[in-house]
């Protein structure tokens, strides 16, 4: 792990312990844990939202049948303004 030996894991935790306390450990423990969660689901969610950009771009362009000949234009692009 990290090339950490079992000692020195163990003097870096009671440095943490003497610097924060007792009390304050879990509390932190579990705000570093709640932003991970959420740096990972706006990674996940980043993803998501540009597949389901794409998906509404090809539904409103027509998808693939928009680039074959004789394919019908939309509605709107025959109104004159």
């Amino acid at each position: 792990m990290f090339g950490l030996k079992m000692g020195e894991l163990l003097i870096i935790f009671l440095v943490i312990l003497v610097l924060f306390g007792g009390t304050k450990l879990p509390q932190l423990g579990s705000s570093l844990g709640q932003a991970i969660r959420n740096f990972k689901k706006g990674f996940g969610t980043e993803a998501e939202g540009q597949a389901e950009a794409n998906r509404q771009d090809s539904l409103t362009t027509g998808g693939t049948d928009a680039n074959k000949t004789g394919a019908r234009a939309p509605a709107s692009a025959s109104k004159d303004a």
